[in-house]
């Protein structure tokens, strides 16, 4: 399984927690919670995207990785307490150095090839929230549901009354695959780059976790906790 696979897997664990809840206790009365960002997140056909983002674009991350390792090189000359950070007097003599336009322009090209990578992921997100109004629908009148709350608004709500799970199931049907090649002259939509922020929150957090998981378990002499405390 590759890193992307599991990070995946762990921002949508709550996700498969939901899908095994029988459908008729989904929902109870007539009011729901949806919360879209993990719904998309769910979906195969965006975990297959993000995994051929990073198969397509490899060699755009890779020479972004390397731009960004000559620049933090470049500012390491001007760091001069060793604090892994440029104060305003380290700047101030930085913005003097010869060094300091091929430093703006290292920023530019890194910033260029971000952009082009994050790119086909909020395209390959767009393609997918496009459906998630007919897939809404769809799970709306089959449970014959009037109300429904993002779960961001609310103090409290029961378990059963999240229908995320059914909106993915709604939405592999409806969007089995998507493109990440943008074409010539798209633009995204606010709100897919706006959904596509709170997915990439989703990994981060996600990545977090894991390394904290694994620098504990790596942590020498640290014994389990008794059962019960």
């Amino acid at each position: 399984m590759t890193m992307t696979s599991k990070l995946l897997a762990s921002a949508g664990l709550a996700l498969g927690a939901l899908a095994a809840l029988p459908a008729q206790a989904q929902v109870q009365g007539n009011i729901a919670t949806v919360d879209i960002s993990r719904a998309v997140l769910g979906t195969t056909a965006f975990q297959t995207a993000y995994e051929q983002v990073n198969t397509t674009y490899a060699p755009q991350n890779d020479l972004r990785r390397n731009k960004a390792q000559e620049r933090q090189t470049l500012l390491a000359k001007f760091d001069k307490n060793g604090d892994k950070q440029v104060d305003d007097t380290e700047l101030a003599a930085m913005q003097k150095s010869p060094d300091f336009p091929k430093l703006q322009t290292l920023e530019q090209e890194i910033q260029a090839l971000t952009n082009q990578i994050d790119s086909a992921r909020v395209y390959a997100v767009e393609q997918v929230i496009m459906q998630y109004g007919p897939a809404l629908q769809e799970v709306v009148t089959k449970g014959q549901i009037k109300v429904v709350l993002d779960p961001g608004s609310l103090l409290y709500a029961v378990p059963e009354a999240d229908i995320t799970a059914q909106i993915t199931t709604a939405l592999n049907a409806k969007v089995p695959s998507v493109g990440i090649i943008p074409p010539q002259g798209w633009q995204p939509a606010r709100e897919s780059v706006q959904l596509f922020q709170e997915i990439q929150q989703r990994l981060a957090i996600a990545a977090q976790m894991q390394q904290a998981q694994a620098a504990q378990g790596q942590q020498p002499g640290n014994p389990q906790a008794p059962a019960g405390r």
